[in-house]
């Protein structure tokens, strides 16, 4: 707690007055036009990755970045989806996993967890991630299958994303009001890489990005 009170009153010392402003004009409404959904690891920090704002991004946090599909398991998750579709009218939904994420870990190792039943039901909701496996993958040394794991679990997520009514409207809309994202975030490196539909495989988002404008430019 002293670490986090100290935060607390730099906060208000140093960093409050410089942005004075910007929160009197967040202090009524959010617009945000990025719904970015990523793990509770505490590794993690969106803010800090993506060098955002107060009032840039729309955030949902679970363990392994899970998106139970439609009408298994309202709750939390659906409730923000829906709302951040259907009221903030966002036009990015983010999901993104994380290098060396326990939750795939359990899903590998396969502890007792007896004493947590909860968490058992939810990391149900990763299994699915098995059949985006990138065919041929060797599954003999765990790291690597870990970290393929986790990237095909974002691509199950995407999966379960899509089949919330309001995402699906928004993406069925001819005027494209609402593009969804797959990111996988390496916390030793620092760097993301990027789900790319048309070619099947993750991409390095600076890639990505590029080749996107360059589309855009057309």
């Amino acid at each position: 707690m002293k670490h986090l009170l100290q935060g607390y009153t730099r906060f208000r010392r140093d960093v409050f007055p410089g942005m004075k402003d910007h929160f009197h004009l967040l202090a009524d409404i959010q617009q945000p036009d990025i719904l970015f959904i990523t793990c509770a690891d505490s590794r993690v920090v969106p803010d800090l990755i993506l060098q955002t704002e107060p009032g840039d991004m729309f955030l949902c946090r679970t363990a392994g970045n899970i998106v139970p599909p439609h009408g298994a398991m309202p709750g939390g998750v659906s409730a923000t989806i829906e709302y951040a579709v259907a009221v903030l009218h966002v036009r990015h939904i983010i999901v993104c996993g994380h290098s060396d994420c326990g939750a795939l870990k359990a899903v590998l190792d396969k502890p007792d967890l007896s004493r947590l039943p909860l968490t058992a039901k939810w990391l149900g909701y990763i299994e699915p991630a098995w059949k985006h496996l990138e065919p041929g993958l060797s599954t003999s040394d765990p790291r690597t299958l870990h970290t393929a794991l986790i990237h095909a679990n974002v691509i199950a997520q995407l999966e379960n994303l899509k089949t919330h009514p309001e995402v699906a409207r928004a993406l069925a809309l001819a005027h494209n009001t609402l593009e969804v994202h797959g990111w996988y975030y390496d916390i030793l490196t620092g760097s993301i890489e990027t789900w790319d539909q048309q070619t099947r495989r993750f991409l390095p988002l600076e890639e990505w990005a590029s080749s996107a404008f360059l589309s855009a430019e057309r």
